[in-house]
C-alpha cells in the first residue's frame, strides 16, 4: 500500500508545526515561522491568544455540543450581534466557508421559488473566483484546477468576467436568481473588485429582482480593515457567506441575509449538524468581543499601510522577482515576475527565511498576517522578503 494514511489531496511540505505563539508557528524541530499565512486568513488574532484559549477552554468544560432541534441561548446571542452590526436580519451557523456559500445559494433559489419564479436558478459567478471545494462551489467557478474529473458538475451557473459588468449584464436572462462575487478574490489572485463594478451588481440587482450573493469567506471578518470588505464600497448584499476569521481558528462559517432574500428558508428547508453549536459560539464571542470594534479596525488599517508601503520600497531592490502589489488591507498580494513562480518563491520563503505565505492565482503570493501584527512583525516580513528575493536571485 502507498497511500498516506491522511488522503493525498495536498502537496503538504516540510513544515510540521506543533505549536503557536501570537504570530509565529513552532515547528516540531523547534524552528520558528513567522505566519503571515494565518491558516489561510483564518487565525486573525494570531495563535494562542488568551481570551479566545480560555473562552474555548470554559465551554468545552460546560457543554461541547447539542443538536440543533433544542433552543440556542449562545445560538440567539451571538446571531444578534452580527445581526445589530449588519445589513442582515437572519443568520444560519455553518461549519465552513463553503457551506456557508452553499446555504447562500440555495436561499437564493428558494427566494424565487417561494415568490412565483421557479425558473429563476442561475447564478451568475465570476472568473478566477473561489467558492469553495463542495460539488455546488466548485459549480460556480471556471478553474479548471478545481473542476477537473468531478463533471457532471451542477447545472445553474454562468462564468462571466470579473470586474465586466456589461458582461455581467448581459449574461441576465429569464432564468437568472443572482449574483455570486467575492468583494476582493482571495485565492484567484487577491484582486478588488472595482468600485464601480460592484455598485454596478447591485443596481442591476435592484433593477431586475435579483439577488446580490457576496463571498466574503476570506476578505471579511476585519480582513480589509473594516468589518466587511462590502462596507468599503458603499452596497450591501441581500445575502453573504462568512467563514475563515469568524472563529479565530475554530471551524465556523456563516450565512447572513436581509429577511426578504430569506423568506424560503423555513424549518425543514436546510440544516447541519455541528453548525452553530455551544464550543463555535464561545469561540466566535471572543473573536467578536477582541476584533469588532473601532480600536482594533483601526489598528489593521494603519498595520495595513505600513505593511504595503514599507513592501513597496523594498520592491525595486529586487525588480527582478518582484511586479507590483495589490490587495485590500492586511490581504496584501504581491505578484511576481513571470520569470519567478509564486509556489516555489513560497517555498523558498519558508525553507529559507522562515517566513510563511501562500501562493495565489495569477503568479501573486498573499500576505495573510493575523491581524494583530505590530512595527516589529512588518519589519520582519519585509526583511525576509527581501533576504528571500535575494537568496532566490542569487540562486537562479
Amino acid at each position: 500500500m502507498t497511500i498516506t494514511p491522511l488522503m493525498p489531496v495536498y502537496p503538504r511540505c516540510g513544515v510540521r508545526p506543533v505549536r503557536g505563539e501570537g504570530c509565529y508557528l513552532i515547528g516540531e524541530r523547534g524552528e520558528r515561522y513567522l505566519d503571515f499565512a494565518s491558516g489561510i486568513a483564518v487565525n486573525l488574532l494570531g495563535h494562542g491568544h488568551p481570551e479566545l484559549v480560555k473562552a474555548i477552554a470554559d465551554q468545552a468544560a460546560t457543554l461541547m455540543h447539542v443538536s440543533n432541534l433544542y433552543g440556542s441561548p449562545q445560538g440567539e446571542a451571538f446571531a444578534q450581534k452580527l445581526v445589530d452590526r449588519t445589513f442582515a436580519d437572519t443568520v444560519f451557523f455553518t461549519n465552513s466557508g463553503a457551506e456557508a456559500v452553499e446555504c447562500a445559494i440555495k436561499a437564493a433559489r428558494r427566494y424565487h421559488h417561494v415568490n412565483g419564479n421557479p425558473n429563476r436558478t442561475k447564478i451568475i459567478s465570476f472568473t478566477n473566483a473561489f467558492h469553495g471545494r463542495t460539488l455546488g462551489t466548485i459549480s460556480a467557478t471556471n478553474q479548471p484546477k478545481m473542476r477537473d474529473g468531478f463533471e457532471p458538475l451542477l447545472p445553474g451557473f454562468e462564468v462571466v468576467a470579473f470586474n465586466d459588468l456589461e458582461a455581467a449584464r448581459a449574461a441576465v436572462d429569464a432564468n437568472t436568481a443572482g449574483f455570486l462575487v467575492e468583494p476582493v478574490q482571495g485565492e484567484g489572485g487577491m484582486t478588488p473588485a472595482k468600485p464601480e463594478f460592484l455598485q454596478g451588481l447591485r443596481q442591476i440587482c435592484d433593477e431586475q429582482g435579483l439577488l446580490l450573493i457576496l463571498d466574503e469567506v476570506q476578505c471579511g471578518y476585519c480582513r480589509t480593515g473594516t468589518f466587511f470588505a462590502h462596507e468599503q464600497y458603499g452596497i450591501t448584499p441581500d445575502i453573504m457567506a462568512v467563514a475563515k476569521g469568524i472563529g479565530g481558528g475554530f471551524p465556523l462559517g456563516a450565512c447572513l441575509a436581509t429577511e426578504e432574500a430569506a423568506k424560503g428558508m423555513v424549518a425543514g428547508t436546510h440544516g447541519s449538524t455541528y453548525g452553530g453549536n455551544p464550543l463555535a459560539m464561545a469561540a466566535a464571542e471572543a473573536v467578536f468581543r477582541v476584533a469588532v470594534n473601532d480600536e482594533f479596525l483601526s489598528n489593521v488599517q494603519t498595520m495595513a499601510a505600513r505593511l504595503r508601503q514599507a513592501i513597496e520600497q523594498m520592491m525595486p531592490n529586487h525588480d527582478s522577482v518582484f511586479d507590483s502589489t495589490r490587495g485590500l488591507g492586511l490581504m496584501i498580494g504581491i505578484k511576481l515576475k513571470d520569470a519567478v513562480e509564486a509556489r516555489a518563491f513560497v517555498a523558498h520563503l519558508r525553507d529559507n527565511h522562515g517566513l510563511l505565505t501562500v501562493a495565489a492565482g495569477e503568479n501573486v503570493v498573499r500576505i495573510l498576517p493575523p491581524l494583530v501584527i505590530d512595527d516589529s512583525h512588518v519589519a520582519e516580513c519585509v526583511e525576509k522578503l527581501s533576504a528571500g528575493a535575494r537568496t532566490y536571485e542569487a540562486a537562479q
